[in-house]
């Protein structure tokens, strides 16, 4: 099966190398933004989206948890993406020649080391790949971009250094976006559940809406709080969960949230990716 996932950047992006990773064949489409990667799938010219939720040093990512639950659309799948970032140059640059390095703000803020060793003036840029965009285009032998291998590739930059972020753990894992929600592959061996929700303004409120997980035996990987419209009474809950709402331990904890929430809708059910096991993100 092939078919077409969007993601948010330009081509040479973290997103687009995680399509591809997770979905090899597939035409990847570059999209402006998180909106437009979504409206592209509503509109049918993806069937799938590729949007990051969170990074293991920048923790969540703006703009996804407030898109999320009115997208229309349902979080199929999870996808876990080492980010590798590598030091990018012209044809004839070297170590010994660069003067500034370019990147998203996030990027250089993970390259420190690399920074402060070779003495380089960071450069803010939009994105990685649109860094290694304009450096193919400015034609300096001082310059330099942080971004991904595939980026080098895309816009023909020599590539002179690998994996020089500060951490080996840098992962990003992303939501996979579906117009429909999918039904889970017979024999799938642990599921996830996303779910958003509101408290009731009562006493203890989210305290009695999670008890339902701790009786029932639950366990819950994520729960992100943010506020709806900038308004400090109107929070909302974005919620990671083990299991499948048929099963019975989560669907009794489903329906007390339900009880003490104001609002509660499951965003998805889908297969855990193998990453969670080789990296002890597993249920105890």
């Amino acid at each position: 099966m092939s078919g077409v996932i969007a993601f948010q950047g330009m081509p040479g992006a973290y997103s687009d190398l995680a399509c591809r990773a997770a979905y090899p064949g597939w035409t990847t489409l570059p999209c402006p933004s998180f909106e437009a990667a979504m409206s592209a799938v509503r509109e049918g010219r993806a069937e799938l989206a590729m949007l990051p939720c969170e990074n293991s040093l920048a923790g969540r990512v703006p703009d996804i948890h407030r898109l999320l639950p009115d997208s229309g659309l349902h979080v199929v799948g999870e996808h876990y993406e080492r980010v590798e970032h590598c030091l990018l140059a012209h044809k004839g640059a070297s170590l010994a020649s660069i003067r500034r390095v370019h990147s998203h703000p996030m990027a250089l803020g993970q390259v420190l080391n690399l920074i402060r060793d070779m003495k380089l003036e960071p450069v803010i840029e939009a994105d990685t790949a649109g860094a290694a965009k304009l450096l193919a285009e400015a034609h300096s032998l001082e310059d330099a971009a942080v971004a991904s291998s595939l980026a080098g590739e895309i816009y023909g930059l020599d590539i002179l250094a690998r994996n020089v972020e500060d951490s080996a753990d840098n992962t990003t894992r992303f939501y996979v976006m579906a117009r429909e929600p999918r039904p889970l592959p017979a024999g799938t061996a642990r599921a996830v559940t996303t779910f958003v929700f509101r408290v009731r303004n009562i006493p203890a409120a989210l305290y009695k809406a999670l008890g339902g997980f701790a009786t029932n035996g639950v366990n819950m990987t994520k729960l992100e709080s943010y506020m709806l419209n900038g308004r400090f009474t109107a929070t909302q809950f974005l919620c990671d969960v083990d299991g499948d709402p048929a099963e019975p331990g989560l669907r009794r904890a489903l329906e007390e949230l339900a009880f003490f929430s104001r609002e509660m809708r499951v965003l998805g059910t889908y297969p855990a990716s193998p990453h969670r096991l080789e990296h002890g993100l597993e249920a105890d």
